[in-house]
């Protein structure tokens, strides 16, 4: 998903730049209202597990890997707001210290992996709320599903990007079919990391799930045990 320098043409490159600075700069004017003394060192921490578990790569074809993108997990735990931060800055370290994913290529991969999948996710996780808050099987399924979606829908963002300003000489129905294919193959990895995850923070503070905030949780979800 770390698209490259060159990949996109300077006019393309420049213009999602644009795009990213805008779209971070209004998450991080609507993360104020979600940020306090009990979420902030929540944040901090999903932004360190992002930036570990991107740095691991799985495989999903012969000579093709994945990793996680992260932005239904962090979605569900710290909100879309914070979330896009978190992967936002995930990025930009990647980029500037361990050269993964071009600098001009850093506003397209915002733009794919810090907002329109987070925002995706998110989508998803809200509209499925009723069921994540079931119980813990709801919301890992739900997280499951989430994070699915937000890697399909990511991949979607890049094979826009590639009709807008990539080579000409590679037919975008092509590129459209291998990059949403795989990434398919790439969001299961991703939905069992992300409900894993989700599940696991479940169990012991359900209360620090942002998805579950304002829902009414059963007893599963408040103690840690199934009544």
């Amino acid at each position: 998903m770390h698209m490259s320098d060159g990949l996109l043409n300077a006019t393309t490159s420049m213009l999602f730049i644009g795009v990213a600075v805008v779209g971070v700069a209004i998450a991080a004017a609507r993360a104020r209202g979600d940020l306090d003394d009990r979420t902030a060192p929540m944040a901090g921490l999903v932004a360190a597990f992002v930036f570990a578990a991107q740095m691991i790569n799985f495989p999903v074809l012969p000579g093709v890997s994945g990793h996680l993108l992260g932005g239904a997990l962090a979605a569900i735990l710290v909100g879309p707001w914070v979330g896009a931060l978190c992967v936002s800055i995930v990025l930009v370290v990647q980029a500037l210290v361990f050269a993964d994913g071009g600098l001009t290529a850093l506003g397209a991969n915002v733009t794919n992996m810090a907002l329109i999948g987070t925002a995706a996710g998110f989508l998803v996780a809200l509209a499925l709320k009723r069921v994540a808050a079931r119980g813990r099987g709801g919301l890992v399924a739900v997280a499951f599903v989430a994070a699915l979606v937000n890697t399909v829908v990511a991949s979607l963002g890049f094979v826009l990007e590639f009709a807008i300003g990539g080579d000409t000489a590679f037919p975008v129905s092509g590129v459209a079919g291998t990059v949403v294919g795989v990434h398919v193959l790439i969001g299961v990895g991703e939905g069992v990391i992300t409900a894993l995850t989700v599940g696991a923070v479940a169990a012991v503070r359900p209360d620090l799930v942002y998805l579950l905030r304002g829902a009414a949780k059963p007893l599963e979800l408040r103690t840690g045990v199934v009544a």
